[in-house]
């Protein structure tokens, strides 16, 4: 049967009205956020997801569930005026194909609904183009309407790639598509599993695309607490990552396969990103914080709600997690944390590696080709610009990332 390519659904009335038609899904109360489009998000989270679980699972995705959108529009409501917008409108893309995929990656709807839920996410970064949930584990990134046609197009081989590979992949984790609308303002947003540890922060991030031209960090950019470094500056540090041979073996089989995927594609212009953890430096800044707090009493919010490197879980972050035993420094999950390696006895410093692939949505179109001819001028036909055919490129990238290992 094929699935409806939009349902609308006005909601106007009584609050009366409203309860009947199941508008507000009781299960998690909408929380009251810092700005309205982060409410309007929690809100329609909750009410896709109990809208969903009344829906059996399809036994198999059909085309339309690749064009299909859920959308609701909500006007003059009159329940959770002090937390809501008077009028807004949330729209849902492909429903059943981001349910699925979310059961591919091992993430429990209820679980997701309660990452997105229980306590708004918050912005990262000053650019504000990435929202990170509250227990750490989910990502959103804000996209164009243009990057939401790119998605669109490459849905349906996504799928189906994740399918063969039994979800073992270093592709990013895509598990929902929203557009919000508040005050005639769109917003899109794309949900992924985070690449880095909700528990263990990290202190060097790089992102690498093999390209030597123009792939230096600026100096404003390494000004910041956590600047994000790139292929020279790797290079320039002597940076190595180091993990076991066997760990190693299997990281490149994967990536091999997902840039093959990519090249087929036609996928080009994405990177390695690299988070390193320091497990001793943690534990220094852990001990830190202990000590402050033994002196200054401790503040409101304890030892543990997301100030200590290795602190308790907070409070939301779903039964995904399987803490059925207390982690220690450098512990990872790898249900959760799927894009860890833990690094070698042998290294010099005792590290955890995060690494996954990002930016995959721009393909090597007019546009591309026409910056590779200046870039071609400007440096010379041999130079390493990240401009190139999907090919060369994803030769290139997979020469410079099998060269980081130790």
């Amino acid at each position: 049967m094929a699935s409806p390519t939009a349902i609308t659904r006005p909601v106007q009335g009584s609050p009366h009205q409203e309860k009947q038609k199941r508008f507000v899904p009781q299960r998690v109360k909408v929380p009251r956020a810092a700005e309205p489009l982060l409410a309007v998000l929690a809100w329609g989270v909750n009410h896709q997801i109990s809208e969903l679980s009344q829906v059996p699972l399809p036994v198999m995705l059909l085309p339309d569930d690749f064009k299909a959108s859920s959308k609701i529009k909500v006007n003059n409501h009159l329940f959770n005026r002090e937390n809501l917008p008077s009028h807004f409108k949330f729209k849902e893309y492909c429903p059943q194909v981001f349910r699925n995929l979310r059961e591919r990656f091992g993430i429990d709807d209820q679980d997701y609904q309660v990452s997105l839920t229980r306590s708004p996410p918050h912005w990262e970064g000053s650019d504000r183009r990435f929202l990170l949930s509250s227990d750490r584990t989910l990502v959103v990134k804000e996209l164009s309407s243009e990057d939401v046609a790119d998605v669109h197009g490459l849905l349906s081989h996504y799928h189906q790639y994740v399918v063969q590979c039994h979800g073992s992949t270093l592709l990013p984790r895509f598990l929902g598509m929203y557009r919000v609308s508040v005050d005639s303002e769109e917003t899109y947003l794309l949900v992924m599993r985070n690449m880095f540890s909700h528990r263990l922060p990290v202190h060097r991030k790089y992102d690498l695309k093999g390209s030597l031209v123009s792939r230096e960090a600026s100096d404003k950019e390494k000004g910041k607490d956590l600047p994000t470094l790139k292929d020279m500056d790797f290079l320039n540090k002597n940076e190595k990552v180091y993990v076991g041979e066997e760990d190693q073996k299997d990281f490149m089989e994967k990536l091999k396969r997902d840039v093959e995927f990519l090249v087929q594609l036609k996928i080009m212009d994405y990177s390695l990103l690299l988070g390193i953890h320091e497990v001793g430096r943690a534990e220094q800044e852990e001990e830190e914080e202990v000590e402050e707090e033994e002196v200054g009493g401790g503040d409101e919010w304890g030892a543990t709600a997301g100030g200590g490197s290795y602190g308790t879980s907070p409070e939301g972050i779903g039964s995904y997690l399987n803490s059925h035993r207390p982690l220690g420094p450098g512990d990872f999950d790898p249900y959760v944390d799927v894009y860890a390696l833990r690094g070698t006895e042998a290294a010099p410093r005792r590290e955890v590696y995060f690494m996954g692939l990002i930016d995959v949505l721009t393909q090597y179109d007019a546009r591309k080709k026409a910056a590779h001819a200046a870039k071609t001028v400007k440096h010379g036909a041999g130079a390493e610009i990240s401009t190139v055919h999907p090919e060369q490129y994803a030769k290139r990238f997979l020469d410079f990332i099998t060269n980081i290992f130790a």
